[in-house]
Order: structure tokens, then sequence, then C-alpha cells
């Protein structure tokens, strides 16, 4: 029996992932000028993930980038994935748990809530990297977004759209949804339950059983 339902934040609730993909392809032109499309390998890697893959023992530059991303993210725009607003208030219709983990830190959910002020009344919880021992593709995010909504995680739906993410998803052993809005549909499909294109072609009914 489905109980809860856990969120990736980027490419799942929030339609960013553009916007991401525009950043760290100035970032990796300006450092990596002969390596093009590295911002479409880091899909679904959190911030240190990314700089001990390619910015190791480059604090100064590390510092930059930190410091640029900030002042992005202050200027981004947070609309929602299509579609979402009204999946997640079928959830709560129907007293399904909610909460979102995200690899994202608590200055840039700052952000998200100054442009989305309505967006913590979706859930009951909103766990951040903050409250992670470890990222993603481990588990950890999942196990303890059950945890805080205090069910097992196979009463959980996941909804995720990178492969890190639904690689955790499936470790923790949730229903995951994944989501093609970063990957192709075929690359999501082989690492989840149900592939879609966004949150209209779900029907709440099919996951529920």
């Amino acid at each position: 029996m489905i109980k809860a339902a856990l969120f990736d934040l980027d490419g799942v609730v929030l339609d960013t992932e553009i916007q991401y993909t525009t950043f760290w392809g100035n970032q990796f032109r300006r450092y990596y000028p002969d390596s093009p499309g590295l911002e479409h390998k880091i899909k679904g890697m959190s911030l240190n993930q990314i700089f001990d893959a390619y910015y190791a023992n480059r604090e100064d530059v590390r510092e930059t980038i930190t410091h640029e991303l900030n002042e992005y993210e202050q200027q981004m725009s947070y609309g929602y994935i299509r579609g979402f607003e009204s999946f997640v208030k079928q959830l709560r219709r129907h007293n399904i748990k909610t909460a979102v983990v995200t690899s994202s830190n608590l200055a840039k959910m700052e952000n998200v809530y100054r442009r989305q002020p309505g967006m913590k009344l979706y859930f009951d919880r909103i766990l951040t990297s903050e409250d992670f021992s470890k990222s993603k593709p481990h588990p950890d995010s999942y196990l303890k977004g059950a945890a805080a909504l205090g069910v097992r995680p196979e009463e959980c739906l996941g909804f995720e759209d990178s492969i890190n993410g639904l690689k955790a998803a499936r470790a923790a052993g949730l229903f995951s949804v994944g989501l093609a809005t970063t990957n192709s549909r075929e690359t999501v499909a082989e690492l989840c339950d149900k592939v879609v294109d966004d949150f209209t072609q779900l029907r709440l009914a099919d996951l529920l059983g």
C-alpha cells in the first residue's frame, strides 16, 4: 500500500535543468575548452561530486564557481514541471504524504521559496543536502525521506529524472517513476518501474494499484 511520495527537485518538481545546463556549459567552456559537452555528463551529480570529478585540488576555481552559481541561482526562474501541481494536489487529497529529497542546499531553497512561496504547502517535509551524509546514487536520501514521513521505503513512490537519482530510488526499494525531462526515455526506462514525459501522463489510480 502506497503511503508516501518522495520527489527529487530539479527536473522533477521544478523545470530548471535547461538553466543549469547553460550555467555548467559556460563553466566547462572556460575551464575545459577542449572537452565539449561535459555539462551533459554531470546530470544528477551534486556540486561536491562535480568538483571532485572535474575540479579536484583547484580550490580557487571551486570558490569562483560556487560564488557564480549562488548568484546565478538567485536570478533563475523556478517554474513547475508540467502537471506537477495538479498531481501533487491529488496526492494530498488521498492523504498520501509528500516530501522532497534533493541535493540542493538551504541557500538555494530560499531562492526557490522567493519565486514559489506556495511550494512548501505541497510537502510535509523538504530534505536538502544538509540532511544527508551520502549523495545519490547512494539510497541515503530516500531512506531518510521515508523515515522522516514515518513510512517504509516499500510504501513510497519515488519520482526522479537523473541516472544517479533513479539508482538511489531503486536501491532504497521504492516504486520509481522516471521523468524523461533530463535524459531520454530509453535511458530512464532501464532504471525505473514507470517512465513518463511529465506528470500529465500519470494517473494516480494506476500508481496506487
